[in-house]
This record gives C-alpha cells, structure tokens and sequence, in this order.
C-alpha cells in the first residue's frame, strides 16, 4: 500500500484537517493556530494523499539557517500500520537541508527518533488545571503590545534555538490571543500567550527571567483565559526547569502527559532558566 502513497506540500486549506486529526488525538490545539504556523514557513507543511484522499501529515519549519522544527507527525488511524508515515517521514526530512531539527515526542515514537539521529535533551509534562485567582493583584503586567516590539523579539531569542520575529509578530498578534509582559524598572523581565483551544486553553510561550516574574504572569494569563470562557489552562513545562513544575503544583495544575524534546545536532545556547512553557510542541 506504501506505493499509492502520493505527497505533497500542503496548503493552508489542507491544514484545518490536519488540525482535526491533532484535535481528535488529544493534543489540545489552539484554535487559531494553523495561519501563524504557516507565517513562519509556508512550505514546510506536507500532507500525504492515496487516490487523493488525505491520509498523513508532517510539518517540518525551518527557522533560519541553522534550526528546523518537526511536528504533525500523523497517520489517519485507519491507515496506520502501513508504512505510510514513515514515507512521509523520509519525504519531507529533507526539506530542513543541513539544519539542526528538533521535535517534542511522545514516548511511544522515541525510539524510532532515536534510529533516525534524534538525541534526547529533556522532557517535558504538561500541566493542566484551574489556577486560583492570586491574593494581591499583579505588579507590572502590561498588554505585550505595549513593549518595543524589537525588545520582545530580542527577549524572546534567548529562549528558543533560532530567532523568530516572524512567527512571534503573527502570534501575538493573532486575533484571540492575549500576550502579556512582565515590564519591572523599566526592563522586560519575561512575556508570556494564553489563546483559545479544543479544551482548556493552551499557554505558551511562558518566559521569565525568575520563579517570580512566572508566576505573576501565569496567574495573570489565566486571568486572561477566563474572561473569554477558559477556566482551565494547559501548559508544556520543561523537567529542565524544576522551579516551572513547583509553580503549577502550588496552583493545583496536575501532570497529563509528557513528551521528550529532542535534536538531530548542536543548537544555539538558550536561557533555560528562563523557559517556564514552551511555546508549542508542534513548532517548539
């Protein structure tokens, strides 16, 4: 059956169903966030079709020169067993060129990861729960929109492997979405983005220069999610950062499930101190 498999790079279009097939494994997506994936890199996203029906799906973005991220690694269930996604797999691999790929995977795909050259660096849990209201209102929290956007940009860089403004313009600004800054003395001192998803509502990125900084953020993005219906928040935290885990148990947020983030090669120095949740686990 392998060889009916037809792939092909994907269109925006194709993308909600790819979505849906995310949505119906419970990874939660945010509702809006097929447009901003594509801002990014366009060409990245593949869909694999027999006798033109969709059948897999991967993205693999590039940002910049030296970092690509893999995510969307899926097989329609009842076509699973077949072959088909690591044909789609080997097709769309080489669309990162030279680059350094990351991916966050499950533990059930870990392995194969590994045969195909992916190291594991940590893991990471998913929090989810309803964080109470804090007892002081927070200090210093302002509408992202209100810091220099080249300033945002340049926090934002030393969190993630590769600097991204494209992708960060589009996610803040994504109709939806609520990015809040943490602005003290003057200085940026973390950011964080609550939006819409299938359950309880995703935030990503949390970034924040102390234990501090993230939770007055994390209790103001949860803020944010219940005024537009969201009592419950989920939130991708890394085992690097044990202080990220201690703030969403003193909310009563529970572990779900996890995923390992993992790299084909070197990537850039990152600030790991400061990364409380991941933006997404399907762009990194």
């Amino acid at each position: 059956m392998a060889e009916t498999l037809s792939i092909a790079p994907a269109s925006l279009q194709d993308w909600s169903l790819v979505r849906d097939w995310a949505a119906a494994e419970g990874w939660n997506p945010g509702v809006a966030d097929t447009r901003t994936f594509f801002t990014q890199d366009p060409a990245g996203f593949f869909l694999g079709r027999i006798d033109g029906e969709p059948a897999s799906a991967i993205s693999v973005v590039n940002y910049g020169a030296d970092y690509a991220f893999l995510g969307f690694y899926l097989v329609r269930p009842d076509l699973r067993g077949h072959g088909h996604g690591l044909a789609t797999w080997r097709a769309a691999f080489g669309h990162a060129g030279g680059r350094t790929i990351g991916l966050d995977g499950v533990p059930a795909q870990q392995d194969n990861y590994r045969k195909s050259g992916f190291v594991t660096a940590y893991r990471t849990a998913r929090y989810v729960g309803e964080v109470p209201p804090p007892e002081r209102p927070a200090t210093g929290v302002v509408a992202a929109g209100r810091v220099d956007p080249a300033t945002l940009a340049a926090y934002d860089s030393t969190c993630h492997p590769a600097d991204r403004p494209r992708f960060l313009a589009s996610w803040l600004g994504t109709p939806g979405h609520r990015a809040l800054a943490r602005v003290v003395d003057g200085r940026v001192t973390g950011y964080g983005v609550v939006r819409p998803a299938e359950r309880e509502a995703r935030v990503g990125p949390l970034f924040a220069d102390t234990p501090a900084d993230a939770a007055v953020l994390l209790d103001a993005l949860a803020a944010e999610a219940r005024t537009f219906g969201a009592p419950r928040v989920a939130v991708d935290m890394p085992e690097m950062n044990p202080a990220a885990a201690r703030i969403a148990e003193e909310r009563g947020l529970e572990p779900t499930f996890e995923t390992a983030r993992m790299y084909t090669g070197p990537i850039r120095p990152v600030a790991r101190e400061r990364v409380f949740g991941v933006t997404t686990l399907e762009l990194g």
